[in-house]
């Protein structure tokens, strides 16, 4: 039986939720077994890159290059291997619906350009880009199409997608955009793969974590702190509970926040972040605390063999940056299904885009029509 195997390397790698995905997706067919291997990635920041390593490449730590990629040689990472296939998880800070969505216009928006010159460079067989629905909002929706065409214009046909993981088995609730590129001349087109309808709960997804898992420090809580989560039901948060007054936030215009929200153990969680103050560490349903990082990793679908490095506050930073693991190794396996010609349950992408090789005359026309579909689905992203 023939053995396919597609390198991978990655850019903005984080700590390895779309790594561990490929690693775990497989197909095997009546001739041939499919499957990815990670030859290199690179990301800016220490403690991710640790985590990299040591998950992936214990024995060939140099395959991991910490640099901002604004200053990065990419013939270094020509150097160490040729690949099949990029993943880039390009940062999300100015697209989020969360922060000031600046968009393209802020400091991290136009990081998406050095995907493009690693499809130009590289020119692999397929690719995977993901950031955040808000994405599809950004500069009025006219930062989602640039981005699009700029991919596009590399010689990519593009099936954008905004995914809902919970609808995939992930027991979070947590929508984001993956962008699937297949270079044109394959005539190979990615079909979304459609959801599993199977639900996962919270609880279900934290039950029986082994005495052996890192990464299971508690936060310390002050005794304030204990006692107003005492008020707390399932599923609401410091707003919508019914908590004596002197244990009340003094906080205006936050009725739907997720400050001091208690998880409900018989639902999806709600989506997991890497940074806040006070309140926004997630909260288990029964017990009057903040989840652990191993807790959180278990929503982000990571086993639980996988570790992080670095601080409490760093580890938690990079599992809220994360791709659930489960949900892309999904779309990976789906990826290999369509190079290997096999058929698959699957439903229309979300987003309706050129293709390489349309008339340039419809370019506009498609690229409007884009932006009032993208304009349109920012009221489904959260």
């Amino acid at each position: 039986m023939d053995k396919i195997v597609y390198k991978l390397g990655e850019l903005f790698c984080g700590p390895g939720g779309i790594a561990r995905g490929a690693e775990l997706a497989s197909l095997e067919t009546d001739s041939a077994e499919f499957s990815i291997k990670h030859v290199w990635a690179t990301d800016y920041h220490k403690d991710t890159c640790a985590t990299y390593r040591a998950n992936f490449f214990k024995n060939s730590e140099d395959r991991v290059i910490q640099e901002d990629i604004r200053k990065l040689d990419f013939q270094i990472l020509k150097d160490l291997s040729e690949i099949d296939g990029l993943a880039f998880g390009f940062p999300c800070n100015d697209f989020s619906l969360v922060g000031e969505q600046k968009g393209t216009d802020g400091e991290y928006g136009p990081l998406y350009t050095y995907g493009s010159k690693a499809l130009v460079e590289f020119q692999p067989k397929w690719f995977l880009a993901e950031n955040v629905g808000g994405l599809a909002s950004s500069n009025e929706g006219k930062a989602f199409v640039s981005i699009l065409d700029s991919f596009r214009s590399c010689g990519y046909n593009l099936f954008p997608h905004l995914y809902k993981f919970e609808q995939y088995g992930v027991p979070q609730a947590r929508h984001r955009i993956i962008i699937i590129g297949i270079r044109h001349d394959l005539n190979i087109d990615f079909k979304i793969p459609a959801p599993t309808k199977e639900i996962k709960t919270a609880k279900q997804a934290l039950e029986n974590i082994p005495d052996w898992a890192t990464n299971q420090e508690l936060t310390k809580q002050s005794p304030r702190v204990v006692d107003r989560l005492s008020y707390i039901k399932p599923g609401e948060n410091a707003f919508t509970a019914d908590i004596p007054a002197h244990l009340q936030l003094n906080v205006k215009g936050a009725k739907i926040s997720q400050i001091y929200k208690k998880i409900d153990p018989d639902k999806p969680s709600y989506t997991v972040t890497g940074s806040g103050g006070g309140g926004t560490h997630m909260y288990h349903w029964e017990e009057n605390r903040a989840l652990t990082n191993r807790e959180r990793a278990r929503l982000q679908t990571f086993p639980d063999y996988h570790v992080f490095e670095g601080s409490k506050e760093s580890v938690r930073r990079q599992i809220g940056m994360a791709v659930p693991v489960d949900g892309v190794r999904l779309i990976f396996e789906s990826l290999l299904k369509c190079f290997a010609d096999v058929s698959y349950p699957f439903i229309q992408p979300s987003f309706d885009v050129l293709r390489y090789d349309d008339d340039p005359s419809e370019i506009e026309v498609v690229k409007q029509r884009l932006i009032q579909e993208v304009s349109g689905s920012v009221n489904e992203l959260l």
